[in-house]
């Protein structure tokens, strides 16, 4: 100590840390009436920001008072150096951790609002964050007085060895990176890989992609996969898609009132049955003369991939009932068996030293 320590000093030092308290439980209530008022606004730039600062602002009031009360202590240099460099040190991990949270509320929010971007993709989120911590984590060895130059160079020696060790995973991180820059695949889109799996793309991370199959199980493909498989992506360029259904009707069918019921039928699908597109031009087209039936395929339009399966449900329904009202038959497949009088040889054993005899029997 430079000189003794008195009551003045540390009623001094007490009400330096009371003042820093209040003032933080002051600030933590201020951002939250801020807050409030952010959530009713139409941009979400400000929610960002009321959230990065009420997780550091009232730190930073605390780490405020814990100074000013230090400072009022007869401290020696070297003992106010080492409170001097911890509170900082705590007021930069403090900012980074808000600056890191900001970062990547900021990145998910521009992501989830632009069309043909990352949707909600947590791999660009947790590269951000990982960059801002790694750069808070260099400013407090600078902090500290610990040269940073040796650690990069370190670390770029290391990195090499690293790379060479985890060579799957990076891999995977850049062909995750990869599939989103070039838009073939987005959080939401629905897929069928060559290998069989489909389903809605959950989250594309670091290492691996999550589809959730219509049976509502997760299907977890890692990323390089993904980026050398076969895929069909049936939410690009456009959601809407259309779906074949086969249907037969009986030779003796006049094909005119088919068509036209038909065409009944589908408008009032399109209009009534959820997921369709009511203002797709139906599309019938006969093709094939079969065994029982002549062969035509009707053209649907879904709005998208999940929907079909609703809609042919509806729609087989109704044009069943239909085709009953009108009197229009869909035959089943007929087939003729003919069953042929046949002579079937029993062979008779009559002695063991005896040749075997065959007995024929004729089948009336």
């Amino acid at each position: 100590m430079k000189r003794d320590l008195t009551v003045d000093d540390l009623v001094m030092a007490g009400i330096a840390l009371a003042a820093g308290l209040l003032a933080a439980f002051l600030l933590r209530m201020l951002m939250r009436w801020l807050a409030k008022h952010a959530e009713r606004t139409r941009w979400s730039g400000d929610d960002l920001i009321v959230d990065a600062l009420r997780s550091v602002v009232p730190w930073a009031a605390v780490l405020g008072g814990t100074a000013a009360a230090a400072a009022a202590l007869p401290l020696t240099r070297t003992l106010q150096r080492t409170v001097n460099q911890t509170l900082s040190v705590l007021l930069i991990f403090a900012v980074t951790l808000a600056v890191a949270r900001g970062v990547a509320g900021l990145m998910r929010t521009v992501t989830q609002s632009r069309p043909g971007v990352a949707g909600s993709a947590t791999i660009f989120v947790n590269i951000s964050r990982i960059l801002v911590l790694a750069i808070g984590f260099l400013v407090v060895l600078q902090t500290l007085g610990v040269s940073i130059a040796p650690l990069l160079t370190a670390l770029g020696v290391g990195g090499l060895a690293v790379a060479l060790a985890l060579q799957d995973t990076l891999a995977n991180l850049f062909a995750g990176i990869h599939i989103l820059a070039s838009k073939t695949v987005q959080p939401g889109d629905y897929i069928r890989l060559s290998s069989g799996e489909e389903g809605y793309v959950e989250d594309i991370n670091w290492r691996q992609t999550t589809v959730r199959n219509l049976a509502n199980n997760l299907v977890v493909i890692p990323n390089g996969e993904l980026a050398k498989t076969n895929m069909t992506n049936f939410m690009r360029p456009e959601e809407r898609l259309t779906i074949l259904v086969q249907v037969g009707v009986a030779y003796d069918s006049d094909l005119d009132q088919v068509e036209r019921v038909t065409n009944e039928v589908i408008a009032e699908v399109m209009t009534e049955v959820e997921g369709a597109v009511p203002d797709h031009e139906p599309i019938i087209r006969f093709h094939t003369f079969g065994d029982s039936r002549i062969g035509f395929t009707v053209i649907l339009g879904v709005g998208e991939f999940s929907d079909q399966y609703r809609i042919k449900h509806e729609f087989i329904k109704r044009l069943h009932r239909r085709y009953r009202r009108e009197g229009i038959r869909i035959p089943a497949p007929a087939r003729t068996v003919a069953l042929q009088q046949a002579a079937m040889a029993i062979p008779q054993q009559r002695g063991p030293e005896e040749a075997t005899e065959a007995v024929s029997l004729r089948l009336d």
